[in-house]
């Protein structure tokens, strides 16, 4: 049972929703999914008490969130999973997301993470019937 916070991965199988990227530091990726630019006021809502609860937010926010323009790279590139988002129940888990991978290779806080060649080659590949399987 994923909890907010816990940095476990949830089992299951999940489908894919659409593709985030960050215009300045990566192209727009080629893929079948609905993709959408981000820009310095998105977020994504991780508060349990907030009706936006594991969705994305306009900032700035009074919840709390994460922003998802960053100073690293892990967001330049975000495969958005449909992980409690249909309908989200609070405290289930948010922003579960396959993102690039760290350059120290370290774990993710419950996310997948992929270096940027292979995650371009997997969103060349899919389309809103794939799932992921975990």
């Amino acid at each position: 049972m994923k909890r907010e916070g816990d940095g476990a991965t949830p089992s299951g199988v999940w489908p894919l929703r659409r593709v985030l990227y960050r215009p300045d530091r990566v192209l727009r990726p080629r893929t079948a999914l609905p993709v959408h630019a981000i820009s310095e006021q998105d977020g994504w809502c991780d508060d349990p008490l907030s009706r936006d609860y594991n969705r994305q937010v306009g900032l700035p926010y009074r919840f709390s969130h994460e922003r998802l323009w960053r100073e690293d790279h892990l967001y330049d590139l975000v495969l958005v999973m449909g992980h409690n988002d249909d309908p989200a129940v609070r405290g289930r888990g948010s922003a579960v997301f396959i993102h690039l991978r760290a350059t120290d290779d370290g774990p993710t806080q419950g996310c997948i993470s992929f270096a940027k060649p292979d995650l371009l080659h997997l969103l060349s590949r899919v389309d809103q019937r794939t799932t992921v399987v975990i």
